[in-house]
């Protein structure tokens, strides 16, 4: 398999990166949840997203309850590239498809919930029962992977189309199609709910773990150069205390520049658009054909 067709399969499942779900986005009611002109296409199309998934999939670990959930029954160490797909589709259709795709794919995603249950020790020492529908887990992973896309959106790009509080009030309709209660919907109010966090955060040996399989996944060689990159470009982004829990330090290598090189270089391989904005640019060509004048 090509290099090309290996990226695409990781992040789609297919290695031509057009899957059937993604040519469904062809079709449908309505513009969705958002469109062209959103903030969310554009950081969703832009290629620090994927240095966003490595950051948010970091921070996660730090929340024992998550930490638990992953841990005890997902399959990221037997399949992390089935694992990567499985989220990067849920984000994609949440942020490409109609209204019924985003919340059927939403729908799917909960149903798949209801059976993480089980218990961690939280960082008083004390033991918690979880469940992944629990509202504050549901809450933390949605204000990681909102502050993590924004943030990395940020780094190498700039601020999205209406600026950041555009992005993070549009973000919270996936929350709440995922069952969040309260979600952000300015920059300010993210990042005083990841702050609130902290006290609730632990670093043991379960997150070592984690990260060390983040750090070194099992990826084919010819990959494995430019995701260092993109790993480093990750914690050059995190706060130094973050980074003391992971176990981590910034690199003292100018991280940033080579991300944005490895990013330009994927971007190129890849193609731009990506496959899901073409496709739901599709619908709604369609969708303005069918409308009277």
């Amino acid at each position: 398999m090509s290099l090309r067709g290996y990226l695409l399969t990781a992040f789609s499942g297919d290695p031509d990166g057009v899957p059937d779900w993604v040519e469904a986005f062809a079709e449908g009611e309505d513009e969705g949840y958002f469109g062209p002109e959103s903030a969310v296409w554009a950081v969703h199309s832009a290629t620090p997203v994927l240095v966003a998934g490595i950051r948010a999939l970091l921070l996660q670990t730090l929340h024992p309850g998550a930490m638990a959930g992953v841990h005890d029954w997902s399959r990221y160490r037997e399949d992390p590239l089935g694992r990567l797909a499985g989220t990067v589709r849920w984000v994609m259709t949440t942020t490409f498809d109609d209204r019924a795709g985003a919340e059927g794919g939403s729908a799917f995603v909960r149903r798949l919930h209801t059976r993480v249950v089980g218990n961690y020790v939280d960082a008083t020492g004390s033991p918690v029962p979880y469940a992944a529908g629990n509202p504050e887990l549901l809450r933390w992973v949605h204000v990681v992977f909102a502050e993590s896309f924004l943030s990395c959106h940020q780094a190498w790009v700039g601020d999205p189309p209406g600026g950041a509080d555009a992005y993070v009030r549009e973000w919270a309709i996936a929350g709440e199609l995922m069952g969040v209660e309260y979600p952000p919907r300015s920059e300010v109010e993210l990042r005083a709910q990841l702050a609130e966090f902290g006290p609730r955060l632990l670093a043991d040996e379960r997150v070592a773990e984690a990260v060390r399989f983040i750090h070194h996944p099992p990826l084919k060689r010819a990959v494995l150069p430019g995701y260092r990159v993109l790993f480093a470009g990750a914690v050059s982004t995190l706060p130094d205390d973050t980074l003391a829990m992971l176990g981590l330090r910034k690199p003292r290598w100018p991280a940033r520049t080579a991300t944005r090189a490895v990013l330009w270089g994927l971007g190129l391989l890849l193609g731009r658009p990506s496959a899901s904005e073409r496709y739901a640019r599709k619908r709604l060509v369609s969708l303005a054909a069918a409308t009277p004048s």
